[in-house]
């Protein structure tokens, strides 16, 4: 019956294809356009110009999959960001062929024969636009791309109305590594649900899939644990530079899952344990490991590695089963992050021991565990994941147990380092890190001896000691997370820092639509000064 009703569904559009796309009256003369020459960003698989264009304008209308979960959202969205930026009402799947001229398909398809849930074809054409996905995710990837196609100025001279052209041709595409993410450290800083909406946001249109939360911290709990209130209480109530902090209760969080998932990014919670966690032992002191751990207080310094759990505690055991319980019930992800990095004062034995414990704890509650990579000193499960930071031998050393690693390097991936000696925010412990350094190293090869097939992906972390807000967060995030995106979705052999400069320098336009305060760095061949560049309305 399923296959039935596809096959009506294909056979009905293709009917209304030919129907409402009709060409108008009066022919449209496109100007010639070259598709491979364009500013996409992360640069696609393949590229195939046709050299004619699709006149997007109030005739075009989109039409989606209706079969398949999630597709007809896609078409929303794509319809919601066209009336923002163009102010263009485009119905979706609400066809009227006296009034539609041109179509946008978007449509579920198993005959690609690329391998990625998230790989995606689009077909451009003068009357119309098909946009072949697997899955609802690919098809969210695609349109993306599709965004970034649109011109800044319409045509107003092809027709009645004003037109955007938007260059014909196919493009065939899907990415490189299945994990493309980035980290937001809300411990060290507390940003609101608001703040963090707007960063995923820009994450999504340039097709990063994961947003990792560092909910916890030595200056701060940020996430409300019912049966633990005093974390929030008492431990979600302060920052670095004295700030009053804040947390976000369940529901709120809730809301962030789902916001992300709309656009087809998946939150991954971390509770950084078994140091960085004097904000949970100032709550309750029974949990601190004494000994070479400094007592608890509130912390509101950059200082590091001077606390830990209590590592041979029962009762340790039991509040974190109920830590990793509640948040696993509202985190759909895969995967619980379990921190592990920089705890000095927890010798090695009962580092060991804290990692095996909770990790079991964490697969108990079906999730795969993921940590820093000084983790891989345990007897490590296969299922769980590195994240590597600064030590390449623990990052081979997790592969050996049969685990993947996930890129991090701090010389290289940190977005909270300096762009340089001058920079206004960030630090440079690991090194300055400016866009051209940020872009020019390959995930495949940093490690010698990693094997390809154990690499996850690739995730870009801002650690927040030194920002307090959006407009600090984006001095640090960008241009260099949109490198970062192309890291991990285009193919090594297709990156090139002078070819990418110049499609970097073509985003700021869509920068400074959405009032990104972003680093403007003199390697980018900026085509306006950014504190003149003309605002028009948003993306």
């Amino acid at each position: 019956m399923k296959n039935q009703l596809r096959l009506g569904i294909t056979l009905l559009v293709t009917l209304l294809i030919v129907v409402c796309c009709e060409p108008p009256k009066k022919k449209i003369e496109y100007p010639k356009t070259d598709l491979s020459q364009n500013s996409l960003i992360p640069k696609p698989l393949k590229v195939i110009p046709t050299n004619s264009a699709f006149g997007l304008d109030s005739k075009t209308a989109i039409y989606t999959n209706q079969v398949f979960d999630g597709f007809e959202e896609v078409g929303n969205y794509l319809a919601e960001k066209l009336k923002s930026r163009l102010n263009l009402d485009i119905p979706v799947n609400e066809l009227d062929g006296e009034s539609i001229e041109r179509l946008i398909f978007i449509n579920q398809s198993d005959s690609l024969e690329m391998t990625s849930d998230e790989a995606y074809e689009l077909y451009i054409k003068n009357d119309s636009v098909l946009l072949n996905a697997k899955t609802a995710a690919g098809a969210f990837r695609g349109i993306q791309t599709l965004r970034q196609l649109i011109p800044e100025q319409s045509n107003d001279t092809l027709a009645e109305q004003p037109m955007w052209l938007i260059p014909s041709g196919k493009i065939i595409d899907e990415p490189n590594f299945e994990y493309r993410g980035a980290m937001l450290d809300v411990a060290r800083h507390f940003f609101t649900v608001e703040e963090v909406k707007r960063f995923i946001d820009l994450l999504a249109y340039y097709k990063y899939n994961k947003f990792h939360m560092h909910l916890t911290d030595d200056q701060g709990w940020r996430i409300e644990i019912m049966s633990w209130p005093k974390l929030t209480e008492i431990g979600g109530q302060s920052e670095v530079g004295g700030g009053e902090g804040g947390f976000y209760t369940q529901e709120e969080f809730k809301d962030l899952v789902a916001y992300a998932a709309e656009r087809h990014i998946e939150i991954i919670p971390e509770v950084d344990m078994p140091g960085h966690t004097n904000a949970a032992n100032l709550s309750y002191p029974i949990f601190h490991a004494g000994g070479k751990a400094d007592k608890p207080r509130v912390r509101t310094d950059m200082l590091v590695g001077y606390s830990s759990f209590a590592a041979r505690k029962d009762t340790v055991y039991a509040f974190l089963d109920d830590v990793v319980r509640e948040i696993s019930a509202i985190s759909p992800s895969q995967y619980f992050h379990i921190g592990g990095d920089e705890s000095h004062v927890t010798s090695k034995a009962d580092y060991i021991h804290f990692v095996e414990k909770v990790e079991k704890i964490v697969r108990k509650h079906g999730k795969r565990a993921v940590g820093w990579n000084e983790i891989a000193q345990a007897n490590l499960d296969s299922s769980t994941v590195g994240q590597f930071w600064n030590e390449p031998e623990s990052a081979l050393e997790t592969v050996k147990k049969g685990g993947q690693i996930i890129m991090s390097p701090a010389t290289k991936a940190y977005l909270d380092m300096q762009y340089d000696s001058l920079s206004e925010h960030g630090l440079h412990w690991a090194a300055y890190i400016e866009v051209d350094e940020g872009y020019n190293w390959d995930p495949e090869t940093f490690v010698e001896g990693l094997p390809k097939e154990n690499i996850l992906g690739i995730e870009a972390p801002l650690w927040s000691e030194t920002i307090s807000n959006s407009t600090e967060m984006d001095y640090l995030a960008f241009p260099r997370a949109i490198g970062y995106a192309e890291l991990g979705w285009t193919n090594s052999e297709d990156r090139d820092w002078e070819e990418y400069k110049e499609r970097l320098a073509d985003q700021q336009p869509f920068l400074d639509r959405n009032d990104v305060n972003y680093y403007p760095s003199q390697k980018v061949p900026w085509k306006k000064k950014k504190e003149i560049y003309k605002k028009i309305s948003k993306d």
